[in-house]
């Protein structure tokens, strides 16, 4: 995948952008009461961090937990988490790298019991963006150009009007982005 600044990226009908990498995930699926894209029904984005394993870049380990690959005896982390099945639409590498696990106009399987404005089951009207990061280290500049652009592509093809984070709808629960995401960088910011 080509790495991009502040380009944007073309959404094909399907919600696929066919310049990231694509990872076919298998955790996923359809929207409810989908009607074709039923674009309407995609409102939000949801913002992550993920690293696998915990606090360590440029692995295997989120690929391959979300294509259910992930080998408990890897590491010690993994022999709790390896059976899960997660996914997310998308995933920002620490260098500005972005692939695509599940396809917009499909249901990934990333935000679990979450609530948003009295709306229960944020998956089924939400895309996922993972930050390759953690609660406890900055994220690269980079990622936040990336992650700009995608904002602004998937506004530009879904009535998004709201971007949070996982722990703004599983509070208590998640905690990601976590304190070192700035808000401040992301030029789509959080609406209420």
């Amino acid at each position: 995948m080509k790495k991009r600044d502040s380009q944007l990226y073309e959404i094909n009908a399907i919600g696929i952008i066919p310049c990231a990498a694509q990872v076919a995930s298998p955790n996923q699926d359809d929207r409810p009461n989908q009607c074709d894209v039923n674009r309407a029904a995609i409102d939000m984005v949801v913002i992550h961090n993920i690293s696998l394993p915990p606090k360590q870049y440029g692995g295997n380990g989120i690929t391959e937990l979300f294509t259910n690959q992930l080998n408990p005896d890897e590491h010690p982390y993994y022999a709790d988490i390896y059976t899960a099945k997660v996914s997310s639409h998308f995933l920002i590498r620490r260098d500005g790298a972005l692939i695509q696990f599940v396809p917009c106009a499909k249901r990934a399987w990333h935000a679990g019991v979450s609530k948003w404005k009295n709306r229960e089951r944020c998956n089924d009207f939400s895309i996922g963006i993972e930050l390759e990061g953690c609660d406890f280290e900055e994220f690269e500049a980079v990622q936040y150009k990336v992650l700009n652009a995608l904002l602004q592509s998937l506004k530009n093809t879904y009535p998004i009007q709201y971007v949070v984070g996982h722990s703004d709808i599983a509070p208590g629960r998640k905690t990601d982005p976590g304190p070192f995401f700035h808000w401040s960088k992301v030029a789509e910011k959080q609406s209420n």
